[in-house]
């Protein structure tokens, strides 16, 4: 844990970011007693509007635009919010001056007590860690879930006793800068091309991935996903005890898919876990997500009554293939976290009726022909907005899918697929894409979707 004392003296802390992760990091070093000081890359910012929305910093100084390299000296470490890239030149600088560099959830992690299951994974982590999170309050008393889900591990660190099982979705971005970050039980659901923008290489991903595990030894444990040859590659030499599951074949050990059941092989017994027809949930891609689910709880000790209990209950998190309404026989699902192609073809694949499908996005320099192959008859209009409307036009034009709509605007999409789509047909809205460039992230851009679509005349 980390303490005042830790911070030389006339040292600060730099928090970089001030969204919410920044402002949650913030407050936890003044709550903390730390001398903080918050940098903004953007010198246009309102000042005014950041300290109204958050009167408690209202004491701690707001640099924008520039950090210079004298000022730098002064600072102990600087912890980047998610979104700042790791190879920026001002955190270059910062490391050249000696600076040692946190993330949000590192340093969440120097102040929490109690246990740490932290989940990560191209697609999938969500609803994995909000079903992991209910399992374990059927169990635990004081259960906190946080991190990339929407709360800031930040938010909650100091609130933490030794009694609180912490459950937290971890992304890419956040694992660059873990330095002790050691979860008791970690899952790897998938890894699949994303974020290559960010990262450069598919090996710098991966790496990232992997790294959830860096701290971990073999009395942890690591669940993670047979049927990804990257990660079965990975089991071999992942420092923490593994655990699989698979969607593709029986297991010796672990949970599986068996048709509509799934399984748990343990200690030379097959037991019949769930029937996927008790879920709440669709689609191969979720029952993934239970298993992995399942895998974290029983190994956390979780007794399974207790979890089967929990599965039957829940319901798909929001944003996540999410049923809206329907409207003249129409049926409109959100899926505006399915910001990539492989998340975008578990929300195709989801769907059991003739599909007006709504993609296109920010470009993360994502390939879009699986996607496109992944359609199977099943689309009947592909509708495009956003900075790669044109290229997936183009991919689908490749693929002999000739039937493409470009809007300029989100509303428009909406209308045009109601004013086509008969009674019987299904509007989705999986993008393949981020949204940054036409809504700040993925939950406006559900949240406009389900306020265009309720807007819709029946």
């Amino acid at each position: 844990m980390i303490t005042e004392r830790m911070i030389p003296d006339g040292k600060q802390v730099l928090v970089a970011g001030t969204g919410r992760s920044g402002a949650a990091a913030a407050r936890l070093l003044l709550q903390e007693q730390i001398d903080t000081v918050l940098f903004d890359g953007n010198r246009d910012l309102d000042t005014e509007k950041f300290y109204a929305d958050n009167p408690d910093l209202k004491e701690v100084p707001l640099i924008l635009g520039e950090l210079e390299e004298e000022r730098m000296k002064d600072f102990y470490a600087a912890v980047l919010s998610p979104g700042i890239p790791t190879d920026l030149p001002m955190v270059e600088q910062l490391r050249k001056a000696g600076v040692q560099i946190w993330g949000e959830v590192e340093l969440a992690y120097c102040f929490a007590k109690g246990r740490l299951i932290a989940i990560t994974g191209t697609n999938g982590k969500t609803t994995t860690t909000a079903l992991t999170g209910e399992i374990m309050k059927s169990h635990f008393p004081d259960v906190r879930v946080v991190g990339n889900i929407g709360i800031p591990y930040t938010s909650v660190a100091a609130e933490t006793t030794e009694e609180t099982v912490t459950v937290a979705e971890i992304s890419s971005f956040q694992l660059e800068t873990i330095r002790r970050f050691r979860p008791e039980v970690s899952a790897i659901l998938n890894i699949t091309p994303d974020h290559l923008n960010r990262h450069h290489t598919m090996e710098n991903y991966i790496r990232a991935k992997e790294d959830i595990t860096l701290n971990q030894t073999k009395d942890d444990v690591c669940v993670l996903n047979y049927e990804d040859e990257v990660l079965r590659r990975f089991a071999e030499e992942c420092p923490a005890e593994t655990v699989f599951f698979s969607s593709a074949r029986r297991l010796a050990d672990g949970f599986y898919l068996d048709g509509e059941e799934i399984r748990y092989a343990h200690g030379g017994k097959d037991d019949l876990v769930i029937r996927t027809g008790e879920l709440n949930l669709l689609g191969k891609h979720n029952y993934e997500n239970v298993m992995a689910a399942c895998a974290i709880a029983v190994r956390s000790g979780v007794p399974m009554e207790k979890i089967v209990e929990t599965l039957k209950r829940f319901t798909a998190v929001e944003h996540r293939i999410e049923y809206v309404t329907e409207k003249r026989g129409v049926r409109f699902y959100n899926d505006s976290k399915g910001t990539n192609p492989d998340a975008a073809i578990q929300g195709i694949r989801a769907m059991n009726r003739p599909t007006f499908l709504i993609g296109g996005g920010y470009d993360k320099e994502s390939e879009y022909d699986e996607w496109i192959e992944a359609f199977d008859g099943k689309v009947k209009e592909l509708v495009l907005i956003g900075q790669t409307a044109e290229k997936i036009r183009d991919c689908a034009a490749k693929h002999g899918f000739s039937r493409t709509i470009l809007c300029s605007t989100l509303e428009e999409a909406v209308n045009c697929c109601y004013e086509h789509a008969v009674s019987g047909d299904a509007v989705l809205l999986s993008p393949a894409c981020a949204s940054w460039g036409m809504f700040k992230d993925y939950e406006e851009r559900g949240r406009m979707f389900k306020e265009i679509v309720h807007g819709l005349e029946a």
